[in-house]
């Protein structure tokens, strides 16, 4: 993909009003159009005062302004940031007199496709940037800055350098048949595609933890009608979101709710009561109860402690599970023991109508979400579904190399499968010039990013 030769400009802040809205412009051209608004171009990184007239002299606004000389900039070229009153009109006024002056109408994530382009980040720190802006959490926070710091980059380039050194030795023989592999660097070659497939596995081991930070952890709420399911959620919560009625059933479908608990966002999800002899339509929310279930990251079950235990279904095998007995304001010291023989199923004794125990659970809930935190050294990384993709392609070919290399496979297929691996590798840090996979990522970004 060719650098751009033209000037962009664009919105950088959420439309609407604001206090202040910043208006940024990027490209060759950008001291020219600071020097004809302002007068001159300010000194680099200097924030200076000034008033914006367009070509016509009518004052805009009172601003303020920042250049920033390239390659010294986000996007790596010459920019221009404009801050003016938070006035939607404003700040479409200035955007349109910077068109007249020949600026062009910024995409979705060109300012960021650019500092791709110009090196300043790979491109798994450019999607970093959208982690960052759309973090629910501390924790998705944290791991969103480590992207952007370069931590799957750095990684990335460990395994590249490995990987090419391999590829470089057997392509050497490759180029010269007359001499044959010698076995020890069969051996050496093996030794490295085993620890680059270790790795890659390792890396790929993050992927559902990365789709918990960006999405939350998938929290259902399940247990018998009427055991205080919604009125727990609405605690949770914070506010009524639930319905809560005395009579039992009155959840017949899901309700689905985002909280921040600790350093973690979850995905509350309220389901049907299971009722062993539903009537028709509470049968079909049972339904969608046991689809959720498959779903889970998390099982809160919730049951009555005033009330003799159910028959509980058999849950999903291996999804971690939380016991619930509430509306213990209804009882005395005196409580039936936890339905739960399996020593690993944590109980808490909580009351939703009171809040008493809500410390404990959410502590608890933290705990759960904790244990999916995958240590992978300093560089903490989790990948998303675009680098899991890429990484499977990868291990599929180190699996085929290992193979090849087992069974003194000819040099020259191992060689092909290897260039797989590159090939792959290089889509998550972006060394690979393919412009339709690259145009289709800037585009999740949103104009002014």
């Amino acid at each position: 993909m060719p650098a751009p030769t033209d000037t962009i400009a664009a919105l950088a802040t959420p439309a609407g009003v604001s206090a202040i809205a910043v208006v940024r412009v990027s490209g060759p051209d950008t001291a020219g159009v600071a020097a004809a608004v302002f007068g001159a171009a300010p000194p680099p990184r200097t924030v200076r005062r000034g008033r914006y007239r367009d070509r016509a002299g009518a004052l805009l606004d009172d601003v303020l302004f920042t250049f920033f000389a390239g390659p010294h900039s986000y996007t790596g070229e010459d920019a221009l940031e404009i801050s003016s009153h938070g006035n939607p009109f404003i700040a479409q006024k200035i955007l349109e007199d910077l068109f007249a002056r020949g600026c062009r109408p910024a995409q979705a994530g060109e300012f960021t496709q650019r500092a791709f382009l110009n090196g300043r980040m790979d491109l798994s720190q450019a999607e970093a940037v959208m982690d960052v802006i759309h973090a629910r959490s501390d924790r998705a926070l944290a791991a969103a800055h480590q992207l952007l710091c370069g931590a799957l980059g750095r990684r990335m380039n460990g395994l590249i350098e490995r990987l090419v050194g391999v590829l470089a030795r057997i392509e050497a023989y490759i180029d010269f048949p007359e001499d044959d592999l010698p076995a020890e660097d069969r051996s050496q070659a093996r030794r490295d595609v085993d620890w680059i497939l270790l790795e890659t596995n390792r890396l790929m081991a993050t992927s559902h933890y990365g789709e918990l930070l960006r999405d939350g952890l998938k929290t259902v709420i399940v247990g018998p009608p009427n055991a205080g399911k919604s009125s727990l959620l609405n605690r949770l919560v914070g506010h009524e979101r639930a319905l809560v009625s005395p009579e039992p059933g009155t959840t017949r479908d899901f309700i689905e709710e985002r909280i921040v608990v600790g350093p973690h966002c979850l995905r509350l999800i309220d389901t049907a009561g299971l009722n062993p002899a539903p009537g028709a339509v509470e049968k079909l929310g049972i339904e969608k109860t046991m689809e959720r279930l498959d779903e889970a990251d998390l099982v809160v079950v919730v049951l009555d402690t005033s009330l003799p235990y159910p028959s509980l279904p058999s849950f999903p095998p291996a999804k971690p599970l939380l016991c619930v007995l509430n509306k213990i304001d209804l009882v005395g010291k005196s409580r039936p023991q936890a339905p739960f023989v399996d020593s690993s199923v944590e109980t808490i004794e909580v009351s939703a109508r009171t809040g008493a125990g809500l410390e404990q659970l959410t502590a608890a809930i933290v705990r759960r979400a904790d244990a999916f935190q995958v240590e992978n050294g300093a560089d903490a990384v989790a990948i998303n579904a675009r680098h899991a993709h890429a990484l499977a392609q990868a291990r599929e070919c180190l699996q085929a190399a290992s193979a090849k290399l087992e069974g003194d496979a000819p040099v020259e297929l191992l060689a092909s499968d290897l260039r797989g691996v590159l090939d792959a590798f290089g889509e998550i840090v972006g060394r690979i010039d393919n412009e339709q996979v690259l145009d289709r990522l800037f585009a999740t970004f949103c104009i002014g990013k």
